[in-house]
């Protein structure tokens, strides 16, 4: 079998040289050509294009290989502008979400990207392992915690993750009835324990707060998100924990709707400290230097996937914060002022809108710009394209440092000739949604920050009328 497998490859071998060789003698009409594109991001996987258009050539000798070379001989300038560092609607989002999570793909749909409001959760396997995340130090929640976790456990029969402080709160340590149920959970600890391989899907019982941290424990492909209102702002957080079973019952048979929230692809980069000579001639010119846009000289010291916004701001200095705003390498602005806030559609609601931005649907593909009390009046929040990537340093002639969070945590000191570069990750957070993603959203508008509510004005009288009441 093996030997008839080989002969069978060596004369179709045989036969494509012959082929090639009477092609070139003018015997055969030669074939068309063709150069064989494809879009990728060298940060993101390959199936998951929106990044940097390359040439790329096949095997060395093939015929793709070939054309490529004859065009980039034939073509210097032509292969040159093909090749660009961005995509602007930026990288086409994850599609699977841990390890048995996935949208549910549209057979109908003639579009190569899938319409967001036709996007539907399915399990390839039954869910199996269930992380459920609880606000802490706050008494209210334990019961809503104990009561979905005995019917994850018993009815269910679920492997349920919690955190190890969680378990060992006093509370539930001298509840006798939940110590069967106890037992039974898995613990894990932040920044010791990495949960983010087995997860099939998240639970957060308590407010905004919990999602954020439930992003925060994975730094790549997000598990689905069910998120239940018992905090004191409930925006991200759609389920009603009274007919939590129901709800979860609902999860478990999939097609329930989601909502793919985009997050922040984030690096702190330390470089080397550079005379204010050199930074303010680039500031003339408007271009960063190309030992700077790269930071030979530096390091990557954090990088993080951020939900709602990175905040820089001057911190306990009391001069103004100034700070260079570059997008793709080159300078946009300064921003003088308290900060600037770098948020996502989600974001956008958060710090961002206290700063008087605007409110953007989170599947608006997009990265928003907000000053933070500006010393200049005509400084507005801007939206740029999702696929750039900015770039945050201090000003050559900062009077100060700045500091800079995330989410707000991990807040840290930034100095001359460090960078912050900020672009849209591939892996977004898959919210689900308790009827769909443009009600949701417009229902934790109304019912939490109570957009537009207002007396309405009174109708005015018509003439006819108070003519026949003063008859």
């Amino acid at each position: 079998m093996h030997c008839l497998q080989k002969r069978s490859v060596a004369g179709r071998q045989m036969s494509h040289k012959s082929e090639m060789t009477e092609e070139r003698q003018g015997k055969l009409p030669r074939r068309r050509k063709e150069v064989k594109r494809s879009l990728r991001r060298p940060d993101c996987p390959e199936h998951l294009s929106g990044g940097s258009v390359h040439w790329l050539p096949e095997h060395p000798g093939s015929e793709a290989s070939a054309s490529v070379e004859d065009t980039a001989e034939s073509c210097p300038k032509r292969w040159d502008r093909c090749r660009r560092g961005h995509f602007l609607h930026g990288p086409y989002p994850a599609t699977h979400f841990g390890p048995k999570a996935c949208v549910l793909p549209n057979p109908t749909s003639v579009m190569h990207i899938q319409d967001p409001a036709s996007q539907r959760l399915t399990w390839s396997k039954p869910p199996l392992n269930v992380l459920v995340i609880r606000k802490i130090r706050d008494e209210t929640l334990l019961e809503p915690f104990k009561e979905l976790c005995r019917f994850l456990v018993e009815e269910k029969h679920l492997m349920v993750y919690v955190e190890k402080k969680v378990v060992d709160d006093g509370s539930l340590m001298r509840d006798d009835s939940f110590s069967a149920i106890r037992n039974q959970l898995c613990t894990f600890r932040e920044g010791f324990d990495d949960i983010s391989d087995c997860i099939d899907l998240i639970i957060c019982l308590g407010g905004d707060g919990t999602l954020l941290y439930a992003s925060s424990l994975f730094q790549g492909s997000v598990p689905p998100v069910m998120a239940f209102h018992l905090g004191s702002l409930g925006f991200l957080t759609p389920f009603k924990f009274e007919s939590f079973r129901t709800e979860v019952d609902k999860v478990f048979e999939g097609n329930a709707a989601i909502i793919l929230r985009s997050r922040l692809k984030v690096k702190v980069v330390k470089g080397t400290f550079q005379k204010n000579e050199q930074l303010l001639s680039a500031q003339e010119n408007g271009i960063l230097p190309h030992n700077h846009i790269n930071n030979e000289a530096g390091k990557i010291t954090l990088q993080l996937q951020v939900l709602n916004e990175v905040v820089v701001d001057r911190g306990p200095s009391s001069y103004l914060s100034n700070v260079d705003l570059y997008l793709d390498g080159r300078l946009i602005t300064s921003v003088q002022g308290d900060g600037v806030i770098v948020s996502t559609p989600t974001g956008s609601t958060a710090y961002a809108a206290a700063a008087g931005a605007s409110m953007i649907h989170p599947n608006v593909p997009a990265i928003m710009v907000t000053p933070i009390c500006p010393h200049s009046l005509s400084f507005r929040p801007i939206v740029v394209p999702a696929g750039v990537e900015l770039m945050i340093t201090l000003s050559p002639d900062a009077r100060n440092t700045a500091w800079v969070s995330f989410d707000g945590r991990k807040r840290q000191e930034i100095q001359h000739g460090d960078s912050i570069k900020i672009t849209t990750s591939c892996f977004p957070v898959p919210s689900i949604c308790c009827h769909d993603l443009v009600y949701d959203w417009f229902d934790s508008l109304a019912q939490c920050l109570h957009w537009n509510v207002r007396k309405k004005q009174t109708r005015l009288t018509d003439a006819s009328d108070s003519s026949e009441t003063e008859n």
